[in-house]
């Protein structure tokens, strides 16, 4: 059976992308993003699923930063709907919580919540890992935030949900993989380019794309790691790297960027709309 690596523990929202995605695979849980593209650069996993984006915090850096120290392509795409419960062990009243642990992440997504909470916030690497961690320690007074999935699945009860700050919460996962080829018909190009030090770079290396009527989805300027000072751009385009105008864009931007890389060409993920979400069932309010 293939291999699918992600980030975190079971009942977590990568593994929720796993099997939506790829669900006849063995998912396969790793500590952190740089162990899960490692583990499919040695082959250990087919296939890989990071986080890339979210609807409310923005972009995962750190996975960004690792397409550069790695050669995988990006082949395929999905968006979690992202729904953080205040989770503790049985019998806990959300007066009782002196301790909520989780990602950072959805520390950040849930800040509104929390400021309400008389309680102090620790990181932990993954969500469900936190939840896993109140479980097998028996933690009294410590909650974390995690799906509701990882609360059941490590007995631990809701003392509320949907805690995020902005209902319509989502997450973007890429697929890994040391294959190029994409897992269904591509509408869609990821790439990353440096420029130089010289004015109007950026302008003509956008132009590239805007003089062939092709639309920029994203665009993200990031240091170059190892030239202090200096940048990179990653750009996801609307086109398909095979396509007539991509060609011609990606020949053109080569002429003005120090370095172009297409990071992978896939299926467009198409997000679950989250706009009626209810708000939190609980207030922490005193």
């Amino acid at each position: 059976m293939a291999a699918v690596a992600y980030q975190g523990e079971p009942g977590a929202y990568g593994e929720e992308g796993a099997q939506g995605l790829f669900p006849a695979a063995d998912h396969q849980p790793y500590p952190s993003i740089r162990t899960v593209f490692e583990s499919v650069e040695v082959g250990r996993a087919q296939w890989g699923l990071v986080p890339m984006d979210n609807s409310q915090a923005g972009s995962i850096n750190e996975t960004y930063d690792l397409f550069l120290r790695h050669g995988l392509h990006l082949v395929g795409e999905t968006i979690v709907r992202v729904d953080h419960s205040l989770l503790a062990l049985p019998g806990t009243a959300i007066d009782d919580v002196h301790e909520v642990i989780s990602h950072p992440q959805a520390i950040a997504q849930c800040e509104e919540f929390l400021s309400a909470l008389d309680a102090n916030v620790r990181a932990e690497y993954n969500t469900a890992g936190a939840a896993k961690k109140i479980a097998e320690g028996k933690l009294q007074g410590v909650a974390a935030i995690a799906s509701r999935r990882a609360g059941e699945l490590y007995g631990l009860e809701p003392l509320a949900e949907r805690i995020q700050t902005y209902p319509d919460n989502s997450t973007r996962f890429g697929a890994l993989s040391r294959d190029p080829a994409p897992l269904a018909e591509p509408e869609k190009s990821s790439l990353v380019f440096g420029v130089g030090h010289v004015s109007g770079s950026l302008y003509r290396c956008l132009g590239a794309f805007a003089e062939r009527h092709l639309n920029l989805t994203k665009l993200e300027s990031r240091p170059r790691p190892g030239r202090p000072w200096e940048y990179v751009f990653y750009v996801d385009v609307e086109a398909p790297a095979q396509l007539a105008a991509m060609v011609d864009a990606l020949e053109a931007l080569s002429e003005h960027a120090t370095f172009t890389r297409v990071l992978g060409t896939y299926a467009s993920a198409s997000a679950t709309s989250a706009s009626s979400a209810p708000r939190p069932t609980v207030s922490p309010a005193r």
